[in-house]
């Protein structure tokens, strides 16, 4: 199995392949505005996405849509299959920097913080950890 593809469990939902670095808030806390960070291993959209939306879609349940903001990512297509859904990727110029959404299809939303993959150690986990705090109103910033 190659580290990014994702397989079914024995309840036939979705395990990523590989633990994404994800920090998310509380599922009742909406203060703020991102649900928490991802620290990113590579730009690489279609590599990296499989795994986090695996996590994600406990969650939110079946993933039906994914925005990004076209210029912080290498180019990627349009679709995304993962456990053997179709999920569309939607690449926008006006999206937050360093942000992502990802839609699920009965309405929820999720705002991730995208920590850059060069991004030092340090510096990704203090970020994420701010990101994930359930009292955290902060706005969307890294530099």
């Amino acid at each position: 199995m190659t580290p990014h593809q994702t397989r079914k469990n024995c309840h036939n939902s979705t395990l990523p392949a590989a633990t994404p670095r994800l920090r998310l808030r509380p599922k009742a806390s909406r203060s703020g505005s991102v649900d928490g960070a991802w620290w990113p291993r590579s730009d690489e959209l279609l590599v990296e996405l499989p795994d986090l939306l695996a996590v994600l879609s406990v969650r939110l349940g079946r993933i039906d849509r994914v925005l990004y903001r076209k210029d912080s990512w290498a180019k990627t297509s349009r679709r995304l299959v993962t456990g053997g859904a179709p999920v569309r990727l939607d690449g926008y110029q006006l999206q937050l920097i360093n942000t992502i959404e990802v839609l699920g299809m009965t309405g929820g939303r999720i705002t991730l913080l995208v920590v850059p993959p060069h991004t030092d150690a340090g510096d990704a986990h203090t970020t994420m950890m701010a990101a994930a705090q359930a009292d955290d109103t902060g706005a969307v910033a890294i530099g």
